[in-house]
């Protein structure tokens, strides 16, 4: 079993807790992704799984053991750094062969298990190369080999794509998802990039300031956020958020109101919610001459296929609509009117920020 759970888990720098009381099960064969803004404890996660930092409080477990007290070469694990961290001295060959010749695997053996894992990533005919005389790209595939080589229990990624341009990203990205459903691996992936969680991960657990905020699939996160951090964070452009008190016709805001749905309408009184923030996705908006929302344009973003016209309402929110190229584009300075699809629309507390529609 190649199973990872973490139960209670802490760890404080003096007054300071990165990750605070952390429960979360990675299960086998999964590729779970770690995702938040920097600073937020998925790296110092990371890391205490790998025993490169103690817990303060809590327990790890890896497959069927606890590994608190167990020496990170011990605990059967593989980690793939943002620095590529290769041996500038050592050919390809020699880095990827390195864990095995550590671990005292003969060295007749050796060559094969070198050789297999270079085929699955392209490798073979930069064996003989130093690092110096590889791509970012490449280097990258020469540290997943030698992750590889080990066929650990479990493989740990810390933003292991940053360094790389968008196009290589894209590529690495596709790659990286190929050789995880060909190895049947226990993948843990640290990013801050949405785009990538949401592309790799089988479930995406988001943190902030330490804290866990949700774990689901990519698909129920962004349609269902837990809670106004999450919603603001998943989707790009990020979801619309408008402030406003709630009163028996919707949402009151500014000299609008904006009827809610009935479900969520009843959650919020049913929650004694006063004032509530109402969300909405970008795509999620149409621009028609009925709309009850009026807008004002102040910027138009091309981006070829489609548009993000970002208006302002009459208390100075602003709100993002997505909208096909093939429409035809507002001006900037047009007061426009708004729908917003009943079907979609998203509530939360204002003071608590969590979701009160179910």
């Amino acid at each position: 079993m190649s199973r990872v759970a973490l139960e209670g888990v802490t760890r404080k720098f003096g007054d300071v807790t990165a990750v605070d009381n952390l429960t979360l099960e990675i299960k086998d064969e999964e590729f779970l992704v770690l995702l938040g803004p920097s600073g937020c404890g998925k790296s110092t996660a990371l890391r205490m799984i790998a025993g490169l930092e103690d817990p303060t409080e809590g327990t790890i477990q890896i497959g069927d053991r606890v590994v608190n007290d167990v020496e990170p070469k011990d605990r059967d694990i593989a980690m793939v750094f943002q620095s590529y961290a290769l041996y500038p001295h050592m050919t390809v060959e020699r880095n990827i062969e390195f864990p095995l010749k550590s671990r005292n695997v003969p060295k007749e053996d050796r060559a094969g298990q070198v050789l297999e894992a270079a085929r699955m990533l392209d490798l073979e005919p930069f064996l003989k190369r130093k690092p110096a005389e590889l791509s970012g790209g490449q280097r990258q595939r020469v540290a997943l080999a030698r992750a590889i080589v080990r066929r650990p229990q479990a493989f740990l990624m810390d933003e292991p794509l940053s360094n790389l341009d968008a196009k290589l990203r894209v590529q690495t990205r596709a790659e990286l998802i190929e050789l995880q459903r060909r190895l049947l691996a226990t993948v843990i992936y640290v990013t801050h990039d949405q785009v990538e969680a949401m592309t790799m991960g089988h479930r995406i657990a988001i943190m902030e300031k330490g804290v866990l905020q949700q774990v689901g699939a990519p698909s129920d996160v962004y349609a269902k956020p837990a809670n106004l951090f999450v919603a603001r964070f998943i989707g790009n452009p990020p979801m619309n958020t408008v402030e406003g008190d709630l009163t028996d016709g919707g949402l009151r805001v500014h000299e609008l109101t904006i009827p809610l749905p009935d479900a969520a309408a009843g959650a919020a009184r049913q929650a004694g919610v006063r004032r509530a923030v109402l969300g909405i996705r970008p795509e999620h908006l149409s621009i028609g001459t009925d709309g009850l929302i009026a807008a004002t344009v102040t910027v138009v973003e091309a981006l070829g296929h489609e548009r993000h016209v970002i208006c302002r309402l009459e208390d100075d929110q602003m709100i993002i609509v997505r909208q096909p190229s093939s429409d035809p584009s507002p001006s900037e300075g047009e007061t426009l009117r708004l729908s917003a699809d009943p079907e979609h629309v998203h509530l939360f507390d204002a003071t608590s920020g969590q979701r009160v529609d179910g």
